[in-house]
């Protein structure tokens, strides 16, 4: 009978495994110091840099709005004089007016080109178009202040119907009295371009500021040898007073 001698154990390697723990953890906080040291901070500087340009962003567009603002505050209303350089009767008999339209500044001196024109009629109407923003813009110290804007859409007459009008401020471009074209910020150009677009659109209307946007015109009888002065105030009202004299 054959005694078999029993396969001696090993003892078991507690020190590899110890050092195999200790590697594990020293990777681990490797990775973890790694992680906080470097990833982290760069993530964070990302977001940082992303809302700092977010915000360098919104202070450009407020920059430009205030920058418009600014510039209209200087022209818080507008004024133009009509002279009627001449009145006579046609072959049919109709009242044939020649009338110069210039647009002035506060103090009288033009802006820009005169334009004579001929119109058919006893009364001269001046159709308007208004901008009115909101009263917040007091409240929040804003320069524009709730100043209203003025489009001259065109002149017209009782015998000369609208569309047959003679046109005056240009559709789609800020009126030479607010700012001269190539100064104009990418805020007022899209105030004028879309002018219709956010009159018709409340979303758009708010987002500008913008209260009201609409048409009204003042009309008076017509004189020889007379001149009107056309009157915009800053809450949008506009006013036709008595006509002056023509000076020689």
């Amino acid at each position: 009978m054959t005694t078999e001698t029993p396969f001696p154990r090993k003892p078991f390697p507690f020190r590899p495994f110890i050092w195999l723990i200790a590697l594990v953890f020293a990777a681990s906080a490797g990775i973890f110091l790694a992680w906080d040291l470097v990833v982290a901070p760069r993530r964070a500087m990302e977001r940082l840099l992303a809302e700092k340009d977010a915000r360098i962003s919104d202070l450009q567009k407020e920059k430009e709005r205030l920058e418009t603002f600014l510039r209209l505050l200087k022209h818080t209303e507008r004024r133009a004089r009509l002279e009627v350089l001449a009145q006579e009767r046609d072959a049919d008999g109709r009242t044939v007016n020649t009338i110069r339209f210039t647009e002035i500044t506060p103090d009288g001196a033009p802006v820009g080109v005169s334009r004579d024109m001929k119109l058919v009629g006893d009364e001269i109407y001046v159709d308007t178009l208004v901008i009115k923003f909101e009263e917040h813009f007091i409240e929040q110290d804003d320069p524009l202040k709730g100043k209203a804007l003025l489009i001259v859409r065109r002149l017209f007459t009782n015998s000369v119907p609208p569309d047959n009008g003679v046109r005056l401020d240009k559709e789609g471009v800020p009126p030479d009295i607010y700012a001269a074209r190539e100064a104009a910020t990418e805020f007022e150009k899209d105030l004028w371009r879309r002018f219709w677009e956010i009159a018709n659109n409340e979303k758009l209307a708010q987002e500008r500021g913008v209260k009201a946007i609409h048409g009204q015109a003042v009309y008076g009888k017509l004189e020889p040898n007379k001149v009107y002065h056309l009157v915009m105030r800053s809450t949008g009202e506009t006013i036709l007073p008595p006509p002056t004299d023509l000076r020689p």
